[in-house]
């Protein structure tokens, strides 16, 4: 068995559900911390287990350049190198390495090392063989990721690479202990969406992601393109969103039929200072916090609440002490785990859209849905 996929709940399109993966399971919907180089920023393996995050992810990208996976394979795989007792989604790094102004053909990409410079030739076939070598659970197809606004006839031309290579990619796969993603792409073209999704699921993979947004488009625009994908797609499997971490857009997501998330938006606003609370956004860096004895949320019950104060982490910034983007960090993904619980609480009682309608009411007014890395 590579993925099983049980839902045990609904509530309209939302999905209460467990995938069950050779070296384990994790209850959905689900927030995944994202561990690029190895290890989630600021974070220890302990730390997360503490966080009781069920699977995480790395980036294959990364990871291939340094240490290499020849050498993580060496060293007994991803898991024993970063000692993590949990599950493993390695990305393929499709989104990063286009963000990098790549040559793109029809056998790969060519681009330069973010390390050293040094030209990097990547294929889907490589892109495979990496996370084989990393041991990942769960691997993601390289796909070709289309920055937003884009033209039809770009989105199409990268729909049609990327299904391509999908193929490939399906062809290569030799691990049964590792299950493989196929990407849907189409950018907020809706029959582009409808197609991909379609041609994919015709390909068949052991579950699917939305790839291709949070790249530029507002909410509005990410929405229908989500709905577009999930009409085509089998409803027995896995359905992941790709690089998308705000509160509300996870939950309008989850509402559409989404079940698995990721983003570096938690970790990225710890570290500049603003966290996740039950009550919005709060730039914990203003002064007005300096004497605050109060904990970042009442309503959390996270060790970063319970031990410091507004005061105390205020000032671990204002000295550019290390610890705060720990604690930052440690508060901010268990805003997002445990708003993934609820959303499962939710669906199976019953209660989706009460806690669909609060979200909206405290978030509505945040960013959208910007990969932010």
């Amino acid at each position: 068995m590579k993925l099983r996929f049980d839902i045990e709940a609904r509530s309209g399109d939302a999905r209460a559900g467990v995938v069950h993966l050779p070296r384990g399971s994790f209850q959905t919907p689900v927030f995944m911390p994202v561990g690029t180089r190895g290890a989630v920023r600021a974070l220890t393996a302990g730390d997360l287990e503490n966080l009781n995050a069920e699977i995480i992810l790395a980036n294959t990208y990364h990871l291939m350049l340094r240490p290499t996976a020849e050498l993580v394979a060496g060293l007994g795989g991803l898991h024993r190198f970063e000692d993590w007792r949990g599950r493993i989604l390695t990305d393929s790094g499709g989104f990063q390495v286009f963000s990098l102004d790549p040559k793109v053909t029809d056998d790969g990409v060519v681009f330069k090392s973010v390390y050293d410079g040094a030209r990097v030739y990547f294929t889907p076939e490589r892109a495979v063989e990496v996370q084989e070598l990393l041991g990942a659970d769960i691997a993601m197809l390289l796909d070709v990721c289309t920055a937003l606004p884009a033209s039809r006839s770009v989105l199409h031309s990268a729909m049609e690479r990327t299904l391509a290579w999908a193929e490939r990619q399906k062809a290569v796969h030799r691990r049964e202990d590792q299950a493989q993603f196929g990407i849907v792409q189409g950018g907020t073209d809706l029959d582009l969406r409808a197609e991909s999704a379609s041609r994919t699921a015709a390909i068949g993979f052991d579950a699917y992601a939305i790839g291709g947004l949070s790249v530029g488009e507002t909410r509005e625009e990410m929405l229908p393109s989500i709905v577009a994908a999930n009409r085509e797609l089998p409803v027995d499997k896995p359905r992941y969103l790709m690089g998308v971490g705000d509160p509300i857009s996870l939950i309008e997501a989850v509402a559409r039929g989404v079940d698995m998330f990721d983003c570096v938006l938690p970790t990225r606003l710890a570290r500049h200072g603003t966290v996740l609370t039950s009550t919005g956004r709060l730039p914990i860096k203003n002064a007005q916090f300096a004497r605050s004895d109060e904990p970042l949320d009442a309503a959390c019950g996270c060790v970063t609440c319970r031990r410091h104060s507004r005061a105390y982490l205020r000032h671990l910034l204002s000295v550019g002490e290390q610890t705060a983007s720990t604690l930052l960090t440690i508060h901010n993904l268990t805003f997002l785990i445990e708003l993934m619980r609820r959303a499962r609480t939710a669906i199976v009682t019953g209660r989706f859209d009460e806690l669909r309608a609060e979200t909206s009411r405290v978030w509505a007014s945040a960013p959208g849905p910007g990969r932010s890395g």
